[in-house]
This record gives C-alpha cells, structure tokens and sequence, in this order.
C-alpha cells in the first residue's frame, strides 16, 4: 500500500492510539509511526506499522500527504521520539484496571495511571509499549529481561 494520500484515512481511537484504515476498507488500530532514515530523511520514507509490527503503509515522503493527515503522522512520530523505557516496575496499585504504576526508567523513577488494558501492546514476542493515561508511552525493550517482581506486574495486564 502506497500513501500518495489517497486511498486510506487516519483517526484515533478512545485510547489515543492511531488507527489506519486502508483503500481495502481494513482497520489497523494502534499503528505506529517508524522512520526509515531518521537522521538523513526525515520527511521521507516512513512505515506505518500494526500492532505486531507489520508494516501495513509506506509513505515515500510527508510532503505529499494531504494537511490533516501529514498532521496525525507528524504528532505520532513526535509522541514515538519521547520513549522513556522502563527498567523496573515498583508497584502497581492494583491487578484490575485503572490502576496506578510506579516504576524507574531510564529517565528516572515516576508513575502513571493506566485506564485499561488496551493501553498495553506487545510489539513482537518480547517487547512492551505502555501508554499512560496523559498519552505518554513507555517502553520494555525485553520484557524477559525485567527483574521477576516487575515482570509479575506486568504480565497480570498483558
């Protein structure tokens, strides 16, 4: 799938996550914007990947996009910049959502209110993207690598 800027349309979810509907009529919920030369080309050559990491659109350059939706890819690339990632999980305030997490990043130790569970993806077989109730993602590069206690509190939500 090509994005010329026809042909597929983009949204957001209740959750705050992008969703992509193609030419085909098929929904994509909780894509993720990823820059292929991120230094070099900004602007151009950027993958709109699934759930599982799949790039489901290409877009061989942001310029070509309609304004609006130039707009939702640019805010998505944005928001993906920002990437705190999580070395251990303190607390969870409980095993059923909302609930609160306390945990220590590469950024330093801080907490955020999780309002469900959607806001937990699984980015392949080992790695974790949480958005927080503000919009902020966190990430788990490997969560087999996460001591057992932290891992404990994740997986009741995974």
């Amino acid at each position: 799938m090509s994005g010329d800027g026809a042909g597929f349309a983009l949204s957001r979810d209740r959750f705050g996550r992008l969703v992509l509907v193609g030419a085909d009529g098929v929904r994509h919920q909780g894509v993720v914007a990823v820059r292929a030369f991120p230094l070099s080309a900004p602007d151009r050559g950027v993958s709109l990947c699934d759930a599982e990491g799949r790039e489901v659109l290409w877009i061989d350059d942001l310029a070509e996009l309609p304004p609006s939706t130039r707009k939702q890819v640019e805010a998505e690339l944005a928001s993906a910049q920002f990437l705190p990632t999580i070395l251990r999980i303190l607390r969870v305030s409980s095993e059923a959502t909302p609930c609160e997490f306390t945990i220590e990043t590469d950024r330093g130790a801080t907490r955020f209110t999780l309002d469900s569970d959607e806001q937990i993806r699984k980015v392949g077989p080992n790695r974790v993207i949480l958005t927080d109730a503000r919009g902020v993602r966190y990430h788990v590069p490997d969560i087999r690598k996460l001591d057992a206690a932290s891992r404990r509190g994740l997986e009741r939500h995974l």
